[in-house]
């Protein structure tokens, strides 16, 4: 197997809330690693609540294995979120200044936001905490073009999709293909895979 790996061990984490497939979304990648020969451990974590709670997937890719499934603070190399404050809060916990962020804009707002009693940042004061705390920061609406196709959850997929054309890690299309058919029923698989190919356009676009 050649290693492919931008670093060894490759030390990425999923970021969501509750309900966005934010599991779904590292056992896939995790699942794609292990069908090319790499070690993966993944470590989860949850929120006070399943649906709405932050849920965070922390994936350690490596051709040697034997580590943590909880990565050490501050030694992120990638951040995949599927809402921009809780990857604020997962760069604040692991981030570094060599860290890239992958990152969908649409918020989802918290019981507190929505009943006035906190108030979600603007979009501006979000794009400068990004800065500050990351070396690169790509910004997309997954959920909008999940919307598109019929359902916001396809967001976590199309999140997998833009991390594969980062060139971190080795994740074509035919070895997404060969691990989705074995996680989904079959008449599923053909959307999948077009919610895949969008969220890597939706980065090699830019």
């Amino acid at each position: 197997m050649e290693n492919t790996l931008r670093c060894d061990p490759y030390n990425l984490i999923i970021s969501g809330v509750g309900g966005q497939g934010n599991v779904l979304a590292s056992r896939v990648i995790g699942d794609m690693m292990i069908y090319q020969g790499y070690k993966v451990t993944i470590g989860e974590t949850f929120g006070a609540s399943q649906r709405g709670g932050s849920v965070m997937s922390h994936l350690r890719i490596s051709n040697r294995g034997g580590f943590s499934p909880q990565m050490p603070k501050g030694t992120a190399h990638m951040v995949v979120a599927l809402e921009p404050m809780e990857a604020i809060r997962v760069l604040a916990a692991y981030g570094n200044p060599e860290v890239h962020v992958l990152c969908n804009t649409r918020p989802i707002q918290s019981v507190g936001v929505i009943c006035g009693e906190q108030i979600y940042p603007e979009k501006k004061q979000i794009v400068q905490w990004f800065e500050s705390l990351s070396e690169d920061a790509k910004f997309f609406d997954t959920t909008k073009e999940a919307l598109n196709l019929g359902n916001p959850v396809f967001g976590n997929i199309m999140a997998v999709g833009a991390l594969s054309s980062t060139g971190d890690l080795p994740m074509s299309l035919k070895v997404f293909e060969q691990v989705i058919l074995k996680k989904i029923p079959a008449d599923k698989v053909a959307i999948n895979l077009k919610a895949y190919k969008i969220g890597k356009n939706l980065i090699s676009d830019k």
